[in-house]
């Protein structure tokens, strides 16, 4: 088993917590590699060793999300479907800054759609089988409603348009997805 450099570890560390701290701070669409390597005290090449560009690194942390939200969709199976929301909802609060500046974003649309999925991925498990009064509706109309309801409601939750306890928000689009399934 080859050992990592852990250079190449504290390189890749401090570009993603350069990045995380310019897409706060300015948004994605205004940063630059240069503006990375700067603020991360590495050469542009350095960062080319690790990332095509800018998109790649977003797009690195993205799938490290969503690697976290599968662990995290995995231990609350047993839960009740709200109580689950409640803890899928506490997960985008804690780190409120940083998907608001992904919702901000023009150019993030490779987030959006791989959230999206992600979201309707894990209402499917929770729809199937559907309940008799909505036999009659087209599965995949009905995965994609709600899975874009959902994450509309977690967009504005997070952007602070919707104003509340995390729990509440939570326990109410948890009671909307039951009325839907």
């Amino acid at each position: 088993m080859s050992k990592i450099d852990r250079r190449i570890l504290k390189s890749k560390q401090a570009i993603r917590v350069a990045f995380v701290n310019l897409l706060m701070e300015r948004g994605f669409d205004e940063i630059t590699i240069k503006d990375i390597a700067e603020q991360a005290d590495i050469a542009r090449k350095t960062f080319y060793l690790h990332y095509l560009d800018k998109f790649d690194l977003l797009e690195q942390l993205v799938d490290e999300h969503l690697s976290e939200l599968r662990i995290i969709c995995d231990q609350k199976q047993e839960k009740e479907l709200i109580e689950g929301t409640i803890i899928w909802f506490n997960y985008f609060d804690a780190r409120k800054d940083f998907f608001k500046a992904l919702f901000k974003s023009n150019s993030t649309l490779s987030f959006r759609k791989k959230l999206l999925d992600f979201t309707m991925g894990e209402l499917k498990k929770k729809i199937y089988p559907l309940s008799d009064s909505n036999k009659m509706i087209d599965q995949e109309i009905l995965l994609k409603f709600l899975g874009i309801a959902v994450m509309g409601i977690i967009e504005s939750f997070v952007l602070e348009e919707i104003n509340g306890d995390t729990a509440i928000v939570a326990q109410q689009v948890g009671k909307l997805v039951q009325r839907n399934i």
